[in-house]
């Protein structure tokens, strides 16, 4: 054999390595943003966003953007539970709002996570970022904690119930939001020194303990760093997972000085714009470090845009977080809880491609087993369907009849094919009019066609009974077996009759 075949026949070789590598265990990378909303991006609402995000708008051209996305939630605690578990949230004994800062953990450690699955199929397993799932915080005195300024932590003491008690290699990050003490960092099982002094950050402050050297300005750049630097520690030998649950653009809004004024339109785009440039960091270190080819990328957000952004003075500045969607975070309606959801991976997703299939967040867990071939017990990932077959071009064969919804205060929606039922006479949130304003009206659930009324206005409850009863019935179904996937029966954390759907009626 002369120089020139063999050369051709050991670059074959190598082209056919990676192929297989790539195919056979990619990397993953799911980057979640905080309170970012389906309009925040220009590649999602062009005619009406005024943020400039060229990172995530680069993602999108060079790979899939789901248009039909959503969190299993419209609040942040329980969206996480359900990524990591692919798993509704409503299934625990939560049933509305978040943890704090000091909350005790929403995955016991005998409950299979995405994590957790992974690492059983070889995975080094990486979680940097925002936790907001609990910990087990050790006291100095045996008892709980009790309010944002609990004192009776011990900062020398291991922590339990963590990430790394529940899938996770390696974490680094915070307990929960960066307006919910304590501040200060914890890395894998431990906190990162001792919080000594008193600390708030904007609004809403919530004072409580703090690191002498924790500011909150810092702590996304922080996130970005410590995220490039685990990309950079890996190598092809073994195939990694790196969940990064972004603190922003999250209260308190705190871009950097060097974003001050970036975007035009206030602080809140500003650090948008700066969640977009951390976003940008991830995958250069991506393409950097050589695994573009092998790595799945995924961005997406914990649900829509916050109040606290000020949406109604952006508006007056023609961006709308929420795009064409009626509502946004905690709401029912779809701009609490449809999000962007962009996936990369130039092995198999075909560029500038778009996916309008109603998918979950929660999918991740039978998406990944789907990829590797590999199954696992009928106690996990109860309500996960795989989108691999999307990211072939081909269709998503569900074994779920439709998918819920769920806001803040725990009011219940079905979305069935085009047609979307809310169990609630408003917004189920913080958008008015919720159900504290509407509590004496005549409504009592809401029907809406999604094709031809994606923004939620005219309410055919009334008029189509048989598609209310038709809905009403899929739910209870879901809801009573345990999970709404085939499989199994499985067993909820709490007795069906306590999961309460019509949360707006009197008792």
């Amino acid at each position: 054999m002369n120089l020139s075949k063999l050369l051709m026949a050991v670059w074959i070789f190598l082209l056919s390595t990676v192929s297989v590598y790539a195919s056979d265990k990619p990397n993953i990378v799911f980057i979640l943003a905080d309170d970012l909303g389906y309009g925040d991006l220009q590649a999602y609402n062009p005619q009406r966003c005024k943020i400039a995000t060229p990172n995530m708008d680069r993602l999108a051209a060079q790979g899939m953007m789901f248009t039909d996305a959503h969190s299993s939630s419209s609040v942040c605690t329980p969206t996480r539970y359900s990524i990591l578990t692919g798993r509704y949230n409503w299934r625990t004994t939560r049933q509305q709002g978040v943890l704090n800062g000091f909350g005790r953990p929403m995955i016991p450690t005998d409950r299979l996570t995405v994590a957790g699955f992974l690492q059983q199929q070889g995975y080094n397993t990486a979680c940097v970022g925002k936790w907001h799932l609990g910990m087990n915080l050790p006291s100095s005195d045996g008892k709980g904690f009790k309010g944002h300024n609990a004192r009776n932590i011990d900062w020398t003491k291991s922590i339990t119930g963590g990430p790394t008690a529940v899938g996770f290699d390696y974490y680094y990050g915070v307990t929960a939001s960066l307006d919910m003490p304590p501040y200060i960092y914890v890395q894998n099982d431990r906190f990162v020194g001792e919080a000594t002094e008193t600390k708030a950050f904007r609004t809403p402050r919530r004072p409580g303990p703090a690191h002498p050297d924790f500011e909150a300005v810092d702590v996304l750049p922080e996130i970005g760093r410590k995220s490039v630097e685990y990309i950079q520690q890996q190598d092809a030998s073994k195939p990694f997972f790196l969940y990064v649950p972004l603190t922003s653009p999250h209260t308190p809004i705190v871009p950097s000085p060097q974003w001050l004024g970036k975007s035009g339109v206030g602080e809140y785009g500003d650090f948008t714009m700066q969640t977009d440039a951390v976003v940008g960091q991830i995958v250069d270190a991506i393409d950097q470090g050589g695994f573009a080819e092998h790595t799945i990328v995924i961005v997406t957000s914990d649900n829509g845009c916050s109040k606290s952004a000020g949406i109604d003075g952006l508006q007056k500045q023609d961006h709308y977080p929420s795009a064409h969607l009626r509502g946004s975070k905690a709401d029912l309606w779809d701009g609490g809880h449809r999000i962007p959801f962009i996936v990369r991976w130039p092995f198999l997703v075909e560029a500038g491609t778009n996916c309008d299939e109603t998918i979950l967040q929660l999918d991740l867990m039978a998406t990944c087993a789907d990829l590797l071939g590999a199954t696992y017990p009928a106690s996990a990932g109860e309500d996960s369907v795989s989108f691999l077959p999307a990211l072939k071009g081909k269709p998503i064969a569900s074994k779920r009849t439709g998918v819920v919804h769920h806001s803040v205060s725990g009011h219940f929606a079905y979305r069935q094919g085009k047609w979307k039922l809310l169990l609630a006479k408003g917004s189920g949130g913080w958008t008015v009019p919720n159900e504290k304003q509407l509590r004496e009206s005549n409504i009592r659930g809401q029907l809406y066609d999604m094709e031809s009324d994606s923004g939620e206005q005219n309410n055919l409850f009334q008029s189509k009974p048989e598609i209310v009863d038709e809905l009403l019935t899929a739910l209870k179904r879901d809801i009573q077996r345990g999970r709404s996937t085939s499989g199994p029966d499985q067993a909820n954390d709490l007795a069906f009759e306590k999961i309460k759907l019509w949360k707006s009626e009197r008792n």
